[in-house]
């Protein structure tokens, strides 16, 4: 180990490298006995020393100097290794990585001449050479080990791709100087990180591509956002500011016990994930989380699923809970959305970041941020809101906004109707909606998800607008009338305002629909993540389910179960008939003893009970449905508030309150 800590070099991961070195090669460091390896030309010297100087330029050290051996007393070159000895070396990774064939197309572009024969040919011996060795067990630990070597070999090669580095490489008698493109080295850098990426970024920041480099690099995907390339990263430079939303009366009473965006979704999840795991998958790691209204269960929540996982040395993510608290120079609550985040700018802009990301802690879709901040960055804009194409028919029920010829925002309306609605259409082709769905959607509307520039938010909120407390219908507007510059930026895809109880019953059955989902969590890119419970499997005795989705934890026994989402740690006795139906399921079990205990002395355990009919309903945690219970909406009831026998109907659903206990043979 002593031996291997002599060649660390200086780069961030060589540790990860050198760690990976044994599974690599039979060839161990050699001990401070052992003769010392031949050392490199001084052409070799010369090259890494030019690499270093890149290095520096991009805020990183890479020592290329020479030491004193403290043993042998000998010159020795700090980025020595017995195998990895010259800088063509870097291109051996990409022959274990890639294969011959993709390892001769990017040495012939790098080199850019057929002189480099003798080089390509001794790194296609030294990889047979390795692959050689390597065989059985030990081929998936040299894979393993190739990807970790990967890091430092990329960052040479990104350095190499920003600065053109001069490589000079000894051939023969002679020396011959040798150019690498950025582009061919943008390709060998893609294959070394195993993943396949496009030399180009997005078409709005393809012009800054000659100075840029990629940064953040994806896996495997099925969605189909493209990469941007953000500097500096989102990691550092945005702060993404999450509102809790109102009491959520309109969502009521599912918000009895619990903030709005605590509310269950998913069969696992709450709603707060969606924002919070598309800021963590877009690489904005400081989220904040305003809110005022029952946030016990969300403090919970966030706590136990963030609170340990985004912050480390070095890493200063972090996801926090902000209520609305009485200031002397403040003693009111939040009166909207401007003011909840007027009364906590204090603390925002201590952030050292360029941008802050307004989000809604209400919403269900997915979207990559990084675009969407690439956008304002591109186009100098003070803000920037997202925009939802809309129909005609649709968008009387939003607030939009009208455009000019270069995608700023010049005019809004609040819910037009009639010619008022008509003299908002606008030409959506110029957001880069194509001509079929722009004749098909010719609005736009406000999703109220904006990125606004740290000094833009603090001269509006504290200068401008001291006392206005929303953002869509003040705040932005009247930015727009002080000639500030307000982009729209398109997003073409699922979203759904999940205000309402009918608009999130709908959200959750959809995640049910067939062939494809409205919304899918099976995204490896870009997953929704949530608290780690630690539950079972659940267990489906002789049940009869179709068309579901079934939560962690549960127990189906004998019943029937289609077009419906059944929460976690969910109980369905034998004979239960559930259709078309949302179940939030549980916080904790009740054991068997306690479930046979309440059976005997005439109590309801939790759960669905024995032959009980649930439809077009929604069931919210803990509650205890008796046996023989129909709940089927049996009158068409559209409206009713019956809150002392448990239950509430809007828009024709009936939900279950928290808590409830629905007797036996009761029918609603």
């Amino acid at each position: 180990m002593a031996g291997m800590q002599r060649w660390r070099g200086a780069h961030p991961h060589s540790h990860l490298a050198y760690a990976a070195l044994p599974r690599l090669c039979s060839r161990a460091p050699p001990e401070h006995n052992a003769p010392r390896p031949k050392r490199t030309s001084s052409a070799h010297g010369r090259s890494l020393r030019a690499l270093a100087h890149a290095d520096r330029g991009r805020g990183r050290t890479l020592r290329v100097g020479r030491s004193r051996n403290p043993v042998h007393g000998q010159v020795e070159s700090n980025h020595h290794h017995p195998f990895f000895n010259s800088p063509t070396d870097l291109l051996l990774l990409a022959y274990l990585n890639t294969g011959l064939d993709t390892f001769s197309s990017t040495a012939a572009g790098v080199a850019g001449s057929a002189s480099t024969t003798a080089e390509v040919e001794c790194v296609r011996k030294k990889g047979c050479c390795l692959c050689s060795r390597q065989a059985g067990r030990r081929r998936q630990a040299r894979a393993g080990g190739a990807v970790a070597m990967a890091g430092v070999a990329t960052a040479a090669v990104s350095c190499m791709s920003v600065h053109s580095v001069l490589a000079e490489t000894k051939l023969g008698r002679g020396t011959k100087s040798v150019t690498a493109s950025s582009s061919d080295l943008r390709s060998a850098s893609s294959s070394l990180r195993g993943a396949r990426l496009s030399s180009q970024c997005t078409q709005r920041s393809h012009a800054r591509m000659a100075s840029k480099t990629l940064v953040a690099p994806r896996a495997v995907s099925d969605s189909q956002n493209g990469e941007s390339c953000l500097t500096p990263e989102a990691g550092r430079s945005v702060l993404g500011i999450i509102l809790g939303g109102g009491a959520g009366t309109r969502l009521y009473p599912l918000t009895k016990k619990r903030a709005k965006p605590a509310v269950p979704l998913g069969a696992n999840y709450r709603l707060i994930d969606i924002p919070v795991s598309n800021c963590i998958n877009s690489n904005v790691q400081k989220i904040y989380v305003l809110t005022q209204f029952n946030s016990a269960s969300l403090n919970r929540h966030l706590s136990r699923a963030y609170g340990s996982n985004m912050g480390g040395y070095k890493n200063e993510g972090f996801v926090e809970v902000l209520a609305a608290q009485q200031s002397p120079e403040n003693p009111n609550w939040f009166q909207g959305t401007a003011d909840a985040v007027r009364q906590y700018l204090w603390l925002f802009e201590e952030q050292n970041v360029l941008e802050f990301l307004v989000l809604a802690g209400d919403h269900l879709y997915r979207m990559d941020y990084q675009n969407f901040i690439q956008a304002h960055r591109d186009t100098n804009a003070d803000i920037t809101v997202a925009a939802l194409p809309m129909d005609e028919a649709r968008a009387e029920a939003f607030g939009l906004m009208k455009i000019n010829e270069k995608g700023r925002i010049i005019e809004f309306a609040e819910k037009p109707k009639g010619d008022e609605l008509k003299a908002m259409a606008v030409d959506t082709t110029v957001l880069g909606l194509d001509e079929a769905r722009a004749k098909e959607m010719p609005y736009i509307a406000s999703m109220g998800i904006y990125v606004v520039s740290k000094d833009a938010m603090i001269k509006l909120l504290r200068d401008d607008f001291p006392e206005a407390n929303d953002f869509g219908s003040e705040v932005i507007p009247g930015a727009t009338k002080l000639g500030m510059s307000v982009q729209a930026y398109l997003y073409d895809g699922y979203w759904e305002d999940i205000g309402t109880i009918e608009a999130f019953y709908n959200a959750n059955l959809g995640l049910t629909k067939k062939p494809v989902p409205d919304f899918s969590f099976y995204d490896r890119t870009s997953p929704i993540y949530t608290q780690a419970r630690f539950l079972p499997p659940s267990k489906m005795l002789d049940a009869d389910v179709t068309d579901s989705v079934i939560g962690e934890g549960c127990v189906i026994k004998n019943c029937k179960i289609y077009h419906s989402v059944v929460g976690l740690r969910s109980w369905i006795a034998e004979g239960a008939i559930v259709e078309d139906a949302l179940l939030m399921g549980a916080d904790y079990y009740e054991t068997d003893e306690q479930r046979s205990e309440l059976l005997a002395t005439g109590g309801i355990p939790m759960g669905i009970g024995r032959n009980s009919i649930i439809k077009r309903a929604i069931i919210d945690k803990n509650a205890r449905i008796g046996e023989n219970v129909k709940i089927v909406n049996r009158d068409d009831v559209q409206e009713a508030a019956r809150e002392t026998d448990g239950y509430f109907i809007k828009s024709g659903i009936v939900t279950i309150i928290k808590d409830a206990v629905i007797p036996n043979d009761t029918v609603i």
